[in-house]
């Protein structure tokens, strides 16, 4: 008796998993515009071993595109190696060795996504962003500013501003975006590792959501990927990682302070700098982003031996 009662909690558990499965497939094909479909289009989707391996193949497929998948064998200790949002290159590889369009790298929990262009070239978080705050503002459907983090590329912030769209910047991690979405009354913000939240359709980020709303943006166009994202430089950015021994109270540290003014006097206009202690390691994280790739190697080495020799 109790044997048949495990198998009966089993069998129903397995059946609340492929209900839940083909609820949330459900959702994803309900938010893609129903004029639209992806024939025509060879998409390679890495899953990167993890939760979206069978959902992610699936729901592209029903909508119309030829698919290509990869990372979609889990075996319980391959989630994330060597493939997925961290770890581009496979799929890099793959899109230019099958001349597909584009193709699409979720991570493991698969609330991330990047993209690779037709041409092997990595479009991250930040760069999608900016194509879809444009086709919303096109579309008369933004609201509120785009909201990024202190990391987000400066080319994004130029870009959008230039366009006439609000940007701003949260600290680093999804919650923050989120709050500052919500105080000023936003509906896209995101980061350059690919999470991105679109709250006018759901409530928090989702890879494979924000993967559709980019697919839809190169079908109502007719435009490439590679052309979509064409008008987003992205800045050269070095960071340098400064090991410290204890905690650090950055802002009230008058020379390291110090320090930093010195370096964002010397970039003026053309960059900016990020200081920022690390929430899990004893590190002072050391960012310089400008237009000049020399100019910025050169001051993040200067800012972050200033640091180590002051904390």
């Amino acid at each position: 008796e109790g044997a048949i009662t495990r198998d009966s909690a089993e069998l129903g558990k397995a059946k609340r998993i492929d209900s839940a499965h083909g609820q949330y497939e459900e959702f994803l094909l309900a938010s893609f515009p129903a004029d639209l479909s992806l024939e025509g289009l060879k998409l390679v989707v890495d899953c990167a071993h993890g939760a979206t391996y069978k959902v992610a193949p699936r729901v592209l497929s029903e909508l119309g595109a030829e698919i290509i998948p990869i990372g979609c064998s889990p075996n319980g200790r391959n989630i994330n190696a060597g493939c997925g949002s961290t770890h581009p290159e496979l799929l890099q590889t793959t899109v230019k060795g099958v001349g597909a369009d584009l193709g699409l790298a979720l991570d493991g929990d698969g609330d991330r996504v990047v993209m690779v262009d037709h041409e092997g070239n990595v479009v991250d978080g930040d760069q999608l962003l900016f194509m879809l705050a444009l086709g919303r503002k096109r579309d008369g459907l933004l609201k509120g500013p785009v909201v990024g983090t202190v990391m987000t590329n400066l080319g994004l912030e130029r870009k959008l501003e230039a366009r006439g769209i609000g940007f701003m910047r949260s600290k680093v991690g999804d919650r923050h975006v989120l709050e500052m979405l919500r105080e000023h009354g936003g509906i896209l913000g995101g980061e350059a590792s690919g999470h991105i939240l679109c709250l006018d359709k759901a409530t928090t980020g989702d890879g494979v959501l924000s993967a559709l709303e980019v697919l839809a943006e190169v079908k109502r166009t007719g435009k490439s990927l590679a052309e979509l994202v064409a008008g987003m430089p992205r800045y050269p950015q070095l960071m340098i990682n400064v090991k410290i021994s204890g905690k650090i109270d950055l802002d009230g540290h008058e020379g390291i302070q110090a320090a930093r003014q010195k370096v964002e006097s010397g970039l003026g206009d053309r960059g900016r700098v990020v200081l920022r202690a690390s929430g899990t390691e004893p590190l002072i994280r050391v960012m310089v982003e400008g237009e000049n790739q020399q100019e910025v190697e050169l001051a993040a080495q200067a800012l972050a031996e200033q640091v180590r020799a002051l904390a």
